[in-house]
């Protein structure tokens, strides 16, 4: 699979125009080929995952946002369905609760990164405090203009001590929204998603957009990059994310620790045919 990581990553230091960007595209691959890709990511993933486990050196953090029906949920079933649940935590974040509104807006999100050796998703993220906030006056501008550089800090604090993080802003077009909304109130099943807000949000479309973009732009260092995936093809979305979650855990050159004990140690009955256990027999 071509470098996608490449193709989609916000460069730091260098602005990204979200309009300048398909929601659609798909950089020539088929669906067929995408289905392949991520079957394919998925069992990789499974193996990187108990190396990682084992290793215990690092940490991966998965930062996802998006727009309402952005796919955020579909990205996790589809990418991550192969994981081990033992090493892999997925956080969602709502709106704070009293204990969490009592502490700094960073509190509750540093207590949910995950420990060496597993995977933590967070679905929304530390990122709504210059999102939401913004778009709804929920605090100054003068409060929420200093959480880019915050943010930046936070985010080198971890990478700094092994916890690689990895941005994903699933992109989606106000069409694509309004036809999975659509399909929402169609399907009984899926009553269950449907809320009120989510739609009267709709009317914010243009301001959360400008939000997103200064975020983009102002928190994808070298560090910790944001990654802005067309997602307007689920089938490609899966593709892309499970592409540079691969290529990202790969980077990382996990090993298996050395035994705890000499293998000769083991008694021959419980060592296989080769050594006369039962198998030899």
């Amino acid at each position: 699979m071509k470098n996608l990581a490449r193709e989609l990553m916000v460069r730091p230091g260098k602005k990204t125009d979200l309009d300048s960007i398909d929601p659609a595209e798909t950089f020539g691959f088929k669906k067929e080929e995408a289905a392949a890709i991520v079957a394919a990511n998925r069992a990789r993933l499974c193996e990187l995952q108990n190396v990682l486990y084992a290793d215990r050196r690092f940490a991966l953090l998965i930062v996802l946002q998006a727009l309402d029906a952005g796919g955020k949920d579909g990205t996790i079933r589809h990418v991550m369905s192969g994981m081990n649940p033992q090493g892999c935590e997925v956080t969602s974040f709502k709106v704070p609760s009293v204990e969490e509104s009592e502490h700094d807006y960073l509190w509750r999100i540093h207590r949910a990164v995950p420990r060496r050796g597993m995977i933590g998703i967070f679905n929304r993220s530390h990122y709504e405090e210059v999102l939401v906030v913004r778009v709804h006056n929920l605090v100054e501008k003068k409060v929420w203009k200093t959480r880019y550089e915050q943010i930046n800090e936070f985010e080198r604090l971890l990478t700094e001590n092994n916890i690689h993080i990895l941005k994903f802003y699933l992109h989606t077009s106000k069409d694509e929204q309004r036809e999975r909304f659509i399909q929402r109130l169609q399907d009984p099943m899926a009553h269950w998603k449907v809320s009120l807000a989510d739609y009267k949000e709709r009317d914010y479309w243009d301001e959360y957009r400008v939000a997103y973009h200064d975020a983009l732009n102002k928190c994808s260092t070298k560090h910790a990059p944001w990654y802005v995936i067309p997602a307007d093809r689920k089938w490609f979305r899966n593709a892309a994310v499970s592409q540079i979650i691969v290529d990202e855990l790969e980077s990382l050159k996990l090993r298996y620790p050395k035994p705890s004990i000499e293998m000769d140690q083991i008694p021959d009955e419980f060592r296989g045919s080769e050594h006369g256990g039962a198998r030899g027999k």
